[in-house]
Formats: structure tokens, sequence, C-alpha cells
């Protein structure tokens, strides 16, 4: 079982847990909120990573979904958020050797970290983690999903739909209709046979358009999708979403049919990610469909954790998170970066929340399946986003501004990814997990999510 180490600051807010995030605001309201956040107090990093409470809505589909109680709810979201620290500090320690790592058990309570040299393995049973020795680091098997996203360009996959690096069998799996299609790409990618898995599956996942919700927008007059995330640019307020919904320079509005914005850029496929500006009669607000839950952060979680989903058709549904680093192939062509989760999600829901605890993941994307049978549903990835178009997430931190570093390379704003290095008071600090800096979350104040170097 992973030992616990959480601070003593942190063992009072274990049923929020350190690191927690609810996903981000449904849509920007044209009227001033009722639930405007204190801002008399304005809590230290420290306490933003350990008391950042999950939304209800989200709760009451993680014990629907998962199957647990309110008290089991909390621990297994306090227990990932913990996880996620260890397994970033014990990549940094194993360096190239890491070959990832995932959470298994009811309550998250098993961290195992894959390795491919049998010396790290007491390192990291010291850190309170199952360690597992494997034939392939993870960075030799990103590698050949790379290889594999390159191959796909020029070779059909309609037969071999998805296709992942799965760190708990340490393989890069395709899915497939046929054998002989997976076998083909995997050979036109030149990938070797013992990196590799097909499995044999029917799956065919589609871009999820066009019903309302409660935080539906419509594009161009016509088709509806999901708000994402609230997000700034500068002085410029709008909303991250799914790249499928809508171009470069189309018009939205909002679920009230009012004039709301533009889509400033979009790419699908390729990835599934846009962003619209909106018009001065939009706020951005760290919310998640228009419920007090706030966004805090945008914490990668890791790879069997729960993860919640906010559409406008279906409301909150939760599941785990399945793979990181996946590609998927809709009709309209190939996806790579996605993460695939068993949370379950219908036509509408594309562009909306996808969240861990009070930690902003990513927007929907596609997939396949129901909310009545069940289903495997893509998210593209918020930092991406972030970094691609230089948006701020809008959360309950201060805008970035001047964040008062001593003469360092960190700065508020930027999206940092594990094994980055920044400097900051003089020291020379290695990020842990994946994340968009804040004000309040400088290095030092945040060993969650930076360990000096």
């Amino acid at each position: 079982m992973l030992q616990r180490h959480i601070r003593a600051a942190c063992a009072a807010a274990a049923a929020a847990g350190a690191l927690l995030v609810a996903g981000l605001s449904g849509s920007a309201s044209a009227q001033p909120t009722t639930a405007t956040p204190s801002t008399s107090t304005v809590p230290t990093a420290a306490e933003s990573l350990c008391t950042a409470a999950a939304p209800p809505g989200l709760l009451a589909a993680l014990q629907r979904d998962l199957g647990l109680d309110r008290q089991q709810a909390d621990r297994r979201l306090a227990n990932e958020a913990e996880a996620g620290a260890t397994a970033g500090r014990l990549r940094a320690a194993v360096g190239a050797h890491f070959a990832g790592a995932w959470v298994s058990g009811t309550l998250s309570d098993t961290l195992t970290v894959a390795t491919t040299d049998p010396a790290d393995v007491r390192a990291i049973r010291a850190r309170g983690a199952d360690a597992v020795v494997v034939d392939h680091s993870l960075a030799a098997l990103d590698a050949a999903k790379a290889r594999v996203d390159r191959a796909a360009a020029l070779h059909g996959t309609t037969d071999t739909p998805v296709w992942y690096v799965d760190v708990p069998t340490n393989t890069l799996v395709v899915q497939a209709t046929r054998a002989d299609a997976a076998r083909s790409l995997l050979a036109a990618a030149g990938v070797d046979a013992s990196l590799s898995r097909i499995v044999q599956a029917t799956e065919h996942p589609r871009p999820l358009y066009d019903l309302r919700g409660g935080d539906a927008y419509y594009i161009g007059n016509s088709g509806r999708c999901s708000i994402g995330f609230a997000v700034t640019r500068g002085t410029q307020q709008g909303f991250a979403t799914a790249g499928h919904c809508g171009r470069a320079g189309t018009s939205t509005t909002g679920s009230n049919r009012v004039a709301q914005g533009t889509f400033q850029a979009s790419v699908f496929p390729g990835n599934d990610m846009a962003w619209v500006a909106t018009n001065a009669n939009w706020t951005a607000t760290p919310y998640v469909n228009g419920s007090s839950a706030q966004v805090a952060g945008s914490t990668q979680a890791t790879v069997g954790s729960s993860v919640c989903r906010s559409g406008s058709t279906t409301g909150w549904h939760c599941g785990t998170v399945q793979q990181l680093n996946s590609s998927v192939t809709y009709p309209e062509g190939t996806v790579a970066g996605v993460t695939r989760t068993s949370v379950c999600a219908e036509p509408g829901d594309s562009g909306g929340s996808y969240i861990s605890g009070s930690q902003a993941q990513g927007v929907t994307s596609g997939g396949s399946g129901n909310c009545t049978s069940g289903g495997t549903t893509y998210f593209q990835p918020i930092n991406p986003i972030l970094q691609n178009y230089g948006l701020t997430l809008k959360t309950t931190a201060p805008d970035p501004g001047n964040p008062g570093n001593p003469g360092g390379t960190w700065s508020a704003g930027t999206v940092y990814q594990a094994g980055d290095t920044v400097t900051y008071g003089g020291a020379t600090y290695r990020c842990l997990q994946g994340h968009q800096a804040q004000p309040g979350w400088e290095p030092p104040n945040t060993p969650a999510l930076w360990q000096r170097a």
C-alpha cells in the first residue's frame, strides 16, 4: 500500500486532498455571479494545494460511477493527489530508467512505479510505492508511438482507430478491427514486435457534437458544443474547447442565444484544441457549470486516477484515466496526444470540462458508446491548449501579473512539464508534475510540484 507522507497542514484536509482540482467554469455568464469567492484572504500555495474542495456534482458522480460512498470518494481523491507527487519525485530519481506509474485499488491506495533497472527497486519502495522491473522505458515506448503517429499520416487507420502507450503492460497497444491492419501499421512505422501488443476491438470513436445542455454554446447559429474552461489572454477573456467544434473566425452564441465570441484558433484533426475570445458581456470565472465549484490548477492526473467530465448533454459522469498520450482515428482523421478514459459521453458533451478533484485536465474530444450502456471517451489535455495559444487558466489564484520572482526563470502563467528545470531565489528546481504555474505556487512553496535539484 502507498505509504502516507502528507504534511500535517494537509492532514485535516484529506477529504479534499492535496492538489485536487474541480473543473472550471461551465459557461461565462453575462450576469454577475452570485457566488463570488471572498478576496479578503488569499490562501497560500500550500493551502491551495491541500484544501481545494471537489464540487458536490463531481463527488456525487464519483460515488455513482465508481461505487463509492462519500468518505471513500474523498479518500480516493486525496490518495491520487499524493500519488501524483510521489510519482513525480520517483520519475526524477530514476531518470532514464523510468517506465511509467499508475494507481490501483478501490481507493487508489496503491502506487506502482515501473523501471528498467532493478537497482531502482529499493528507492521506489522507500517512497512507499510498489516497484516493477520492465523491459522498456517510457521514453522508448513514447518514441515508438511517435513513429506510429507519423506513419498514420500516410497509412489508412480506419481499421486501427486507437493506439496508446499502456504503462501497466509496458507495451504500445494498437486497437484494431483486423489484426493484419495493425501489423501493417506497425510495420510501416518500423516498430519492433517486442514493443507492441495488438488488441481486437470494435470501437469506432467519433467526435461528440450538437446537443444542448446547461453550459452549451452554439457555433455559427447551428451546431452545439460544451464550454470547457474559462481562460484569459492578457485582458481578453474567453474559453478553451474542442477544435472540432469550430474553425477560426466562426462566431458563437451562448446557451441564451446571445452573441458570445469568435473562435481565435482551432486545430482538428492532428489535435483537438481551440479557444474562443468572448465579448465584453461575458466574464471568465473559475466555476464548473455555474456552481460554486472552483478550479484551482491544471496538474495532470496519474494513470488509474479518477476523473470526471461535465458536459451540456449528460452532466457529470466519472471514471478513471486509462492511458495518457493516446492516438485515436475519427472519420475526419487522427488526433494524437489525447487521454483515454472510461468516462461515458454523448453528442453535445464535446468541448466540456474534464477534471480530477479540483485540477483541470482537459476538454472532451470524442469516444464511443453512451451513458446508458457505458463507453470510452478521449479528452484533449488542457495544458497543451494553454501553452500553444498563450492562455492562462482562470482559477481562484490572482492573475499572473508580476509574481515577484527574485531573479529566476520561473514564471507564473508558464506551462511546465515533468522534468523541466527553473531557477528561483538562486536555487534550481525540477518539475515533478505537469501544470500551469500560478502566483503563490512558486517552487519553494509547492513541494508537490517542484523538487530542488
